[in-house]
């Protein structure tokens, strides 16, 4: 065991200094395009009508590239993974390899599938986006809140051991809440909360028209408000030190405060955070239809339904887009809000 842990740690350095991938820590998988909430700062519900899925075969066929890769963790994202009527399927195959397996979910209907939940997935990570009122607003579905609260308090009441975080986009809409968020998770029984801004500039999450000035400005802070986001920071950092100690909010106070820096560079009021990632090298995302990207904001280098994993991720195309991407530089990455940076020796 410490031998092969020795030779994956070997394989994440290889593949950092060389582009070519011989490790591959992290994969996402998006199970299903459609997702059960509407939300106001996302447009995959828009596409819900045009349905795609991963199916069996999909999963069975990644599984060579996942053991010569050596994957720990697969992230089940979406949409709403649960959707997926094999989705169960899928972890099962998955779990026969080892691998671990991480959902990401609205959390409507994680009650209704807690058992199954208990034994093929790992940990579950839902959306909270509020308090009661503010949760359903930004979800755009009447009872969102309620079904998310009884889902977590169900799942803690067979297995309280379980792990479920939370994490939260905090935008215009919210920000006021966000000493709620807080409270609402810990009443809630989660285990962690995180928090990131809203992503207004680029493809994601079903874009395929960029969003004009006037519904960026929806989401985003205005100038005016942004002393007042300020002001909630600073409050936050200052009463939950006990919460920034433990842990229970997953990111320190420097990256919080970043979350005014980012607002503030997305009016041009000054540069976007520095941050240090390497998702390309260390993950992939594999959407419903099979498009593989090197990850969420990046576009696409290929798909499984015409090459095999492995084959997409070190092809020419592939290992030149990662020697030439600088993320100090590169306009998609300085204004990226879900960075990942994860250390050759680090654990997944």
């Amino acid at each position: 065991m410490l031998s092969q842990s020795i030779l994956h740690t070997y394989k994440r350095y290889r593949t950092l200094h060389t582009h070519k991938i011989t490790a591959l820590p992290i994969v996402m998988l998006m199970p299903h395009s459609a997702c059960n909430c509407r939300c106001v700062m996302c447009d995959i519900w828009k596409s819900n009508h045009h349905l795609k899925q991963l199916t069996e075969q999909d999963i069975t066929g990644l599984i060579d590239s996942l053991r010569k890769f050596d994957t720990k963790q697969v992230v089940m994202s979406g949409g709403e993974a649960l959707l997926n009527p094999n989705f169960f399927r899928l972890c099962e195959i998955l779990k026969k390899e080892g691998i671990k397996v991480t959902l990401l979910s609205t959390g409507l209907t994680i009650k209704r599938n807690a058992e199954q939940l208990l034994n093929l997935v790992n940990d579950i990570i839902v959306s909270l986006d509020g308090n009661e009122p503010v949760h359903d607003l930004t979800r755009n579905i009447p009872g969102a809140f309620r079904k998310l609260e009884e889902g977590v308090h169900h799942m803690k009441s067979l297995d309280p051991r379980y792990r479920i975080t939370a994490r939260t986009v905090i935008h215009r809409l919210n920000f006021r809440n966000w000493p709620d968020i807080i409270e609402t998770a810990k009443s809630m029984g989660l285990n962690q909360v995180s928090f990131l801004p809203a992503d207004v500039s680029s493809h994601a999450f079903n874009r395929e028209i960029l969003w004009n000035e006037s519904r960026q400005h929806e989401i985003l802070p205005d100038e005016n408000e942004l002393p007042e986001l300020q002001q909630v920071i600073d409050k936050i950092i200052a009463v939950h030190k006990v919460e920034f100690d433990n842990r229970f909010i997953a990111e320190p106070p420097e990256k919080i405060r970043k979350i005014h820096q980012y607002y503030s560079a997305s009016l041009g009021l000054g540069p976007y955070p520095y941050k240090m990632c390497n998702a390309p090298w260390i993950s992939t995302v594999i959407e419903a239809d099979g498009t593989v990207r090197p990850c969420f904001f990046h576009p696409a280098i290929g798909n499984i339904h015409k090459n095999s994993l492995s084959e997409i991720l070190n092809s020419d195309h592939a290992i030149q887009f990662r020697k030439s991407l600088d993320i100090d530089t590169d306009n998609t990455c300085m204004k990226c809000v879900c960075y990942l940076k994860l250390a050759p020796r680090a654990k997944v």
